[in-house]
C-alpha cells in the first residue's frame, strides 16, 4: 500500500465519521444496548479513554484493533468493571500473532446487573392480614430475576507497511431483561394473544486503523465501532450505540520523545475525538508517566460529559518467571448522586 493509498483511506474514514456524527449527534439517548458503552481496560481508561492510538496488545480488541499487529507474543488480558449500582462486567482479551499471516485477536465481555424483585401493576394492593396492622404492596410478586448481557468477538488485524495498520472485528453481542426468552401478554379486551421476545442480539463490526506518522513519536488512531443493523426488544428497534474514535498521541519526553530523550521515564500524551449515534461530540484528554516502564502513573479528562470528568489510576509491569506481567487500576469520577467507578486490570504475555 503506498503513502498515497494510506492518506486516501484515512482521509475517507474521517470524512465518514465527521458526516454521521453531525447526522446522529441529536438523536441523544436512542440507541440500544449501552453496555456497549462501558468500556473495560484499566489502562485505557485511566488516561479518560484517550486510548485509539496507543491501543496495543490483546486489550486493542475493546478499542482499535488494529493495535493488535504491535503483539510479539501471545498475550492474555482480563478486566473487572465495578460500574454503577452494583452492577458488574467482566472483559477476556486474547491476542495470538501469527507472523506474516497477521494477528488474531478474541474478546468476551459478560454484564452482571444482580437481582432484581419482579413487581407487577396487577400485584399492586392494600393487604390486609389476618391479623396484624393492614399494608401497601407496591407491586411485589416475590419473585426475582438476573438480566444479564454479553458479547463474544473476533479480530483480524494486519501490517501493510511498517507505518500502517488495520483491522476488522466481528462480534455477536447479545441482551436478555427476563429470566425467559419470552413473555405472552393476552388483551383483556379483545382476548388476543401476543408474544414477545425478551431478549435482543445482534452482529455488528468494529474497523481500526493506526499510522505511526515517522516524525518521533507521533501516532493517529481511527476506529469505527459497532456498525450493524437495528437492535430489537418487544416491537420497538433502535440502533446499536456506533461511535468513532479519532485519536493521536506522542511522548513528550522518553524515547522518540518531542520534547527530551530519556530511557528511564517515559511521558506520554494522548488526545480522542470521540462522536457517537445517540450524543453530541464529545473529547478524552489523557497522560501516562512510566518510569523503567515497570511503574505507570495515569490521569485523563472527559470533556462534555453529564456525569464523568476526572479519571485516574496506575499501574505496575514485571515479569512472573520469565513471563510479562501487568497489573492495572483506574477510577473514575462520577457525579454527586452516582458511585464511582473502578477497573481492576491484569494481563500475561506467553513466551
Amino acid at each position: 500500500m503506498t503513502m498515497k493509498h494510506i492518506i486516501r483511506t484515512l482521509g475517507t474514514v474521517l470524512l465518514l465519521a465527521a458526516c454521521i456524527g453531525q447526522l446522529q449527534a441529536q438523536k441523544v439517548g436512542t440507541s440500544s444496548l449501552q453496555f456497549l458503552k462501558v468500556m473495560p481496560t484499566a489502562r485505557a481508561t485511566a488516561m479518560g479513554d484517550a486510548y485509539v492510538s496507543l491501543a496495543s496488545g490483546a486489550d486493542a480488541t475493546f478499542w482499535n484493533p488494529a493495535g493488535l499487529t504491535k503483539l510479539e507474543n501471545h498475550e492474555m488480558t482480563s478486566t473487572l468493571t465495578m460500574w454503577l449500582f452494583d452492577t458488574k462486567q467482566v472483559a477476556l482479551a486474547y491476542g495470538l500473532p501469527m507472523g506474516d499471516w497477521g494477528t488474531l485477536g478474541f474478546q468476551f465481555q459478560y454484564v452482571d446487573f444482580g437481582s432484581i424483585e419482579e413487581t407487577r401493576a396487577d400485584a399492586v394492593d392494600l393487604v390486609v392480614p389476618a391479623t396484624g396492622a393492614p399494608f401497601f404492596n407496591a407491586g411485589l410478586t416475590g419473585r426475582s430475576f438476573t438480566p444479564y448481557s454479553y458479547l463474544v468477538g473476533l479480530s483480524y488485524a494486519r501490517a501493510f507497511t511498517d507505518k500502517f495498520f488495520a483491522a476488522l472485528t466481528v462480534k455477536y453481542a447479545m441482551e436478555s431483561l427476563w429470566a425467559d426468552q419470552a413473555i405472552t401478554i393476552v388483551n383483556s379486551v379483545t382476548g388476543e394473544v401476543t408474544s414477545y421476545k425478551t431478549y435482543a442480539d445482534v452482529v455488528l463490526f468494529d474497523f481500526g486503523m493506526l499510522y505511526n506518522t515517522g516524525f518521533r513519536s507521533v501516532q493517529i488512531g481511527v476506529s469505527a465501532q459497532n456498525f450493524g443493523g437495528q437492535v430489537t426488544f418487544a416491537d420497538a428497534a433502535h440502533p446499536a450505540p456506533l461511535a468513532f474514535r479519532l485519536g493521536v498521541s506522542a511522548n513528550l519526553f522518553g524515547q522518540e520523545a518531542l520534547l527530551f530523550q530519556d530511557n528511564t521515564n517515559r511521558l506520554t500524551v494522548a488526545y480522542d475525538l470521540f462522536q457517537p449515534n445517540d450524543y453530541r461530540q464529545q473529547m478524552h484528554l489523557g497522560a501516562e508517566y512510566a518510569f523503567s516502564e515497570f511503574l505507570a502513573l495515569r490521569v485523563g479528562y472527559k470533556y462534555d460529559y453529564d456525569s464523568e470528568g476526572l479519571t485516574f489510576g496506575g499501574g505496575l509491569h514485571t515479569d512472573l518467571s520469565g513471563w510479562p506481567v501487568r497489573f492495572d487500576y483506574s477510577f473514575g469520577k462520577m457525579n454527586e448522586f452516582l458511585n464511582n467507578v473502578h477497573r481492576i486490570s491484569l494481563g500475561v504475555q506467553f513466551r
